[in-house]
């Protein structure tokens, strides 16, 4: 009975996910068209090269695919899509949490691996809901990464672009038409953004904003206050690329240190499931003797939530920010 109440309401979930989903579908049709008018009255003849670097391949089918961005709830959502380089749609992302919520759910009631089954049912139909997330958290992770890895580069190319005489614009289009990903795509929204007439300053702290990392708002700070108060902007790029350089040193040396705890975290976090399936192998009524005994059940759950909680407060401790 609790699998049946559990499975019915995902279905009424999903169900209603698809009511919002063509509701929204109609109330943004009209501002399809006037994103799309607006594009084409600013730059007739570039509107599909430039709405293809600024909101995807076609203005009517990206807008289509994220009807939902503009809803509270999912703005936080989009972000971290666009933060991930991930051209998915709200829409697919909550039919795909549904998705992965209720195979979670069919494989806790097959294999019960809480003991439990409703227990079983509910921890794996969560732990699928949010496998999507999971997803889009690691791609926009390693993104974030690859950025940083080479933004100290992008500064000594723009420095050097200013000292041979470019406009501060014009070192920008030169360095997205030079660099490599996540670089070129999003300096190229940069340019874009300037060229279909939004200011400098509006561009950079788009990019502060997609690009959540402390490096990039270190540049989005020196560019503005040097447009404000002046200065030598080469030099302080060229400066601000060495402390980023010694900052990423510096991370290097503690991940490091912090090695041999988070090796042995990892190590402790598997020898109970090793364990597990070695004492299936040598023994094996062991294992299901304790799962028909109440008292074994209990002992059964609270290793599972303890392992749990110690894998995390390992991964608290050696989580050292730079």
């Amino acid at each position: 009975m609790p699998a049946l109440w559990i499975f019915l309401f995902f279905v009424f979930f999903g169900a209603t996910l698809l009511a919002v989903s063509l509701g929204f579908r109609v109330l943004e049709s009209q501002r399809k068209r006037q994103v799309t008018q607006i594009l084409k009255n600013v730059a007739p003849e570039k509107a599909r090269s430039e709405s293809r670097i600024l909101i995807g391949p076609d203005p009517e089918e990206e807008l289509r695919r994220n009807r939902l961005a503009s809803l509270g709830p999912f703005r936080a959502l989009t972000a971290r899509m666009q933060t991930a380089g991930l051209r998915w749609s709200v829409q697919g992302v909550l039919l795909g949490m549904l998705a992965c919520s209720i195979a979670g759910a069919l494989l806790g009631a097959r294999f019960n691996l809480l003991v439990y089954p409703a227990w079983s049912i509910t921890a794996l139909a969560i732990v699928g809901l949010f496998f999507p997330l999971l997803i889009i958290g690691r791609k926009r992770h390693k993104r974030l990464a690859e950025f940083e890895k080479q933004f100290p580069d992008a500064l000594d190319f723009i420095s050097r672009s200013v000292k041979a005489g470019h406009a501060f614009s014009v070192s920008l289009e030169l360095l997205a038409n030079e660099a490599n990903e996540p670089l070129r795509t999003e300096f190229k929204k940069i340019f874009h953004e300037v060229n279909l007439g939004s200011a400098l300053d509006a561009a950079l702290q788009s990019l502060a904003q997609r690009i959540p990392i402390v490096d990039v708002r270190f540049f989005v700070s020196a560019v503005l206050l040097q447009r404000e108060t002046g200065g030598n902007l080469a030099e302080m790029l060229g400066n601000l690329a060495f402390v980023m350089r010694e900052r990423s040193r510096i991370k290097g040396h503690v991940r490091s240190a912090s090695a041999h705890g988070r090796i042995t975290a990892v190590i402790l976090s598997l020898m109970p499931i090793a364990l597990a399936f070695g004492l299936s192998v040598i023994s094996p009524d062991y294992l299901p003797s304790m799962v028909k005994d109440p008292t074994g059940k209990m002992m059964l759950l609270g290793s599972i939530l303890g392992q749990v909680l110690g894998y995390l407060c390992l991964k608290k401790i050696t989580n050292i920010k730079v």
